[in-house]
């Protein structure tokens, strides 16, 4: 039986209205957020054969970001990208973070934003800052405003209050806390979530002094963040403990979970880890309980809903100008084949 455009149209408006409203229905425990946008910047600060796990923490947290939501429009990833086709590598344009193999982090969706020796910390600080010069590609900056709500993750190695970058350089706790109060004082930012997951993570924390951060780290000062397997058939450990308790969480987790803040900074206790997670608090103005994970780790995108039909039918006309309807036809001419007319005239 054929139905008309304009018999089913408005019961799907109605439909998706209820699903709509069903779906996205913030529980009373949450408490309302002013954000609009969600964006993620995801760093691996190191490089070589035997820092993969490193690469490989990166590129899942990238994966689990963008099955829930946040588009690669929105995501700034900065990793060295010298594992996939290493020669060392058995399996070439492949990265695990598992020895069972069962998920390929590098896949062909992967957008790599600053690779090699564009992870430095100059572009990382200008990036957080918005200080780039006038041709940096659109993929290239962060985009966010006043509005925005920002995922920050770091691994690779670092000591009591610094990150290298590259094994070449390195950036200071303040230097990072700096650069995140440039952020707040240009109205870049409505709430950052800081992860770092590195040796003595917590001292990166340490300087912040802007409003409206949540950091968590995946060891205190003074120990040491340990990777969780080696992959026999790579030979090398593929994964830190950290970040695999982390993703082993956020497999669970959907777009429309109610999963809050607090499980997540709970994720990987001392008997798991091996070491004491960090988590600083005193920041952050919302109470982490009633904060839903997807504030950070998923997206947000307005929408407007509404139960009264909409007739797509009929398109709207433009009005058109009086127009003189006296017109005077141009003459058309070829151009000559050769410029002659430049062509010195020696009679």
């Amino acid at each position: 039986m054929f139905i008309s455009m304009h018999t089913w149209f408005p019961i799907f408006i109605v439909i998706l209205n209820s699903l709509y409203c069903t779906a996205i229905e913030i529980p009373k425990k949450f408490q309302n957020s002013n954000h609009t946008n969600n964006w993620a910047v995801l760093v691996d600060t190191s490089r070589f054969w035997f820092n993969y796990r490193h690469v490989a923490n990166v590129l899942s947290i990238y994966r689990s970001v963008k099955r829930l939501g946040i588009p690669d429009s929105q995501i700034i990833l900065m990793i060295s990208d010298d594992m996939a086709c290493n020669p060392r590598n058995p399996r070439p344009a492949t990265i695990f973070n598992n020895a069972h193999e069962q998920i390929n982090v590098y896949g062909d969706d992967v957008e790599v934003d600053y690779r090699g020796y564009e992870v430095s910390v100059e572009n990382f600080v200008r990036l957080l800052t918005g200080r780039l010069s006038p041709d940096t590609p659109r993929s290239k900056r962060l985009l966010t405003d006043e509005g925005s709500n920002i995922l920050i993750y770091l691994t690779g190695h670092g000591g009591d209050g610094f990150l290298k970058f590259q094994d070449s350089e390195e950036v200071t706790s303040q230097e990072l806390a700096d650069a995140l109060e440039q952020m707040w004082q240009k109205r870049r930012y409505n709430e950052i979530f800081f992860i770092i997951d590195t040796c003595q993570a917590s001292s990166m924390y340490e300087k912040f002094y802007s409003p409206n951060i949540l950091a968590t780290a995946s060891s205190l000062v003074g120990e040491d963040s340990l990777s969780h397997h080696v992959d026999s058939a790579i030979g090398v450990y593929i994964i830190d403990r950290y970040t695999y308790y982390v993703l082993e969480f956020l497999e669970n987790v959907h777009p429309n979970s109610q999963r809050t803040m607090t499980e997540f900074l709970a994720v990987c206790p001392k008997s798991a880890c091996l070491s004491t997670v960090g988590v600083r608090r005193d920041l952050f103005n919302r109470d982490p309980s009633k904060v839903p994970i997807t504030d950070f780790f998923g997206s947000v995108r307005p929408v407007q809903v509404t139960t009264n039909p909409i007739n797509i039918l009929d398109t709207p006309q433009r009005k058109r100008k009086n127009e003189n309807k006296t017109k005077v036809q141009e003459k058309m001419g070829y151009l000559p084949q050769f410029p002659v007319h430049l062509v010195p005239n020696d009679k």
